[in-house]
Order: C-alpha cells, then sequence, then structure tokens
C-alpha cells in the first residue's frame, strides 16, 4: 500500500494503492510512515509520489457509501492529514506522477513544494462536477496555497490543469517528464534537509494558522 525509503537526508514516501485513495487502512499507513519521518534525527526531507497513473483520487467515495455514518471522523481523518503535513518539522515536496484530484490534489498542496509530470496527468478539483462543497478546512487549505484567481477557477469550474498550464497557474513549481520527476523532487529537496528541526515547524505553524483551525474545525 506504501513504501517508505531514505534516499541520504531525503525519505521518499511512495503511495502504491491503484488510485491511492484515502481508504482507513491508507491513512493508517500513511501516519505510520509520518511518524517514523518525524521521530528521525537530523537533517531531513519528504518527497511522497505515487505509482503508476496516479498520485492520488482522494477520498475513498466508495468506502464512504458503505459507511455513511462516518463521514465525520472520516473527513477529521483527512484534515488531520493535511495538518500534520503543513506542520512537520521538515521540508516537503510532492512529485506528483500521474492524476491528482480532489483531496488528493489537497494532500499535493499540503506540501512545500510540488513536482509535476509533464506528458500525462492532471491536477483538478472537481468537487462542483460531482455535487460536492469544499469543507471550511479544505477551502482555507486551497485558497491560502494558490494564487486567489487560480484557486477560484480551480474551485468553480473543476477545470483539469496539465502539467504546463498548472505550472502557469501557480500550481506546481516545476514540471519533468515522467523519469524525472522523482530525481527533480530529490533534487529541491535534498538541499532543504539541513533547514529540518522546530523552527520550521513553528515558522509553518505561523504562516498557516488559520488554516490550520479550519482544519481543525475551529
Amino acid at each position: 500500500m506504501i513504501d517508505l525509503q531514505r534516499d541520504g537526508d531525503v525519505f521518499v514516501l511512495r503511495f502504491d494503492a491503484g488510485e491511492n485513495r484515502f481508504s482507513p487502512q491508507f491513512l493508517d499507513a500513511v501516519g505510520g510512515a509520518l511518524d517514523t519521518v518525524e521521530k528521525a534525527e537530523g537533517p531531513r526531507a519528504l518527497v511522497t509520489t505515487g505509482t503508476g497513473k496516479f498520485y492520488s483520487n482522494g477520498l475513498d467515495l466508495d468506502w464512504l457509501g458503505a459507511n455513511g455514518d462516518q463521514w465525520g471522523p472520516y473527513l477529521d481523518r483527512v484534515h488531520g492529514l493535511f495538518a500534520r503535513l503543513l506542520t512537520l518539522p521538515l521540508p516537503t515536496v510532492a512529485a506528483i506522477n500521474g492524476h491528482a484530484f480532489a483531496a488528493g490534489g489537497m494532500l499535493a498542496l499540503a506540501h512545500d513544494l510540488l513536482v509535476m509530470r509533464d506528458d500525462r496527468g492532471y491536477f483538478c478539483l472537481p468537487e462542483v462536477d460531482l455535487g460536492l462543497s469544499f469543507t471550511p478546512g479544505m477551502n482555507a487549505l486551497i485558497t491560502t496555497r494558490l494564487p486567489s484567481a487560480t484557486a477560484h477557477e480551480a474551485m468553480i469550474t473543476g477545470r483539469r490543469y496539465p502539467a504546463a498550464e498548472a505550472l502557469a497557474a501557480g500550481i506546481v513549481h516545476r514540471t519533468a517528464p515522467e523519469a524525472e520527476v522523482l530525481p527533480v523532487a530529490l533534487g529541491l529537496a535534498g538541499p532543504l534537509a539541513p533547514k529540518a528541526g522546530e523552527t520550521i515547524a513553528k515558522i509553518r505553524t505561523d504562516i498557516y494558522r488559520p488554516v490550520l483551525q479550519a482544519l481543525s474545525g475551529a
């Protein structure tokens, strides 16, 4: 389901569960991996990536359909994952190897830097087409991490952004061919690894305080 490896000072967390939807088991596995990364000592950074066509397609709607009474606790767990990434005491880079849709796109936005595959895959927030609204926490994350015009367009229209358009719109920071997405992400993360520590966590917490409050329901 996931694989965590260390490449020098950089931990690589690879999602390997098909569309990488946020099933309870997936959330458990990612949380455990983040525990390992957070407890490590010395310079360190984190790169997350997926496999095949998908970085992540977000919420596990099939599981929710069968467990409708768990909607609130489930969303709390998803919000908690976003908040945890925003406050990790180390730099983070999303290596977007394929589609990053809905909450999967929001997961990518919770990283410091984003690198996107340039020949296949979209960044998309399709909630408007699914008849779903954004929670206050999701709204705060998106509107804080994206330029205002881009956030408005992405949320209102459900536009699918290929890599070149995502770069121009300020969604991602770099694009690369499929084989280079992870190496480029590692190249960005490695030099930032010495910045790991409580200072970066404090800076992030201060930057994202309104987002964190919205994600916590405060």
